[in-house]
C-alpha cells in the first residue's frame, strides 16, 4: 500500500486510528534535514508555518501548499514557530541562536 501507515492511540481506552500519507499535500522549499523543526497551522487552519535549517520561517498556504512568505527569523537553525492564538497576526519563533523572537 502507498503512503505511511501508523497506529496513532487517540487516548487510553479509545480505539486506535490509521494514519495515511495525504501525497496531494506536499509543502516544499525548506531544508530541515537532520533537525525537528516545529510546524504549527494558522489560529483559522488556513496556513502552515515551519522553520528551517537556515533560519528561516516559511509560511505555506494550506489548501494550494504554495509558500506564501518566508523571511529570516534566526542565525542558525529556526526550531520552532507559533501563532499567537488571539492575536492571530502575530508569530512567534524560536532558534538555535538562544532568542525568542515576536512577529507582528
Amino acid at each position: 500500500s502507498s503512503g505511511i501507515n501508523a497506529e496513532w492511540p487517540l487516548r487510553p481506552g479509545f480505539a486506535t486510528q490509521k494514519l495515511r500519507l495525504n501525497r496531494k499535500k506536499v509543502f516544499k522549499g525548506h531544508m530541515v534535514a537532520g533537525y525537528a523543526c516545529q510546524c504549527n497551522f494558522s489560529p483559522d487552519n488556513s496556513y502552515l508555518i515551519s522553520g528551517d535549517a537556515d533560519g528561516r520561517c516559511f509560511i505555506w498556504d494550506w489548501k494550494t501548499t504554495k509558500v506564501y512568505k518566508r523571511f529570516k527569523a534566526h542565525d542558525g537553525v529556526c526550531i520552532g514557530c507559533e501563532w499567537l492564538p488571539h492575536e492571530t497576526s502575530k508569530i512567534v519563533t524560536c532558534g538555535w541562536d538562544g532568542k525568542i523572537k515576536l512577529w507582528d
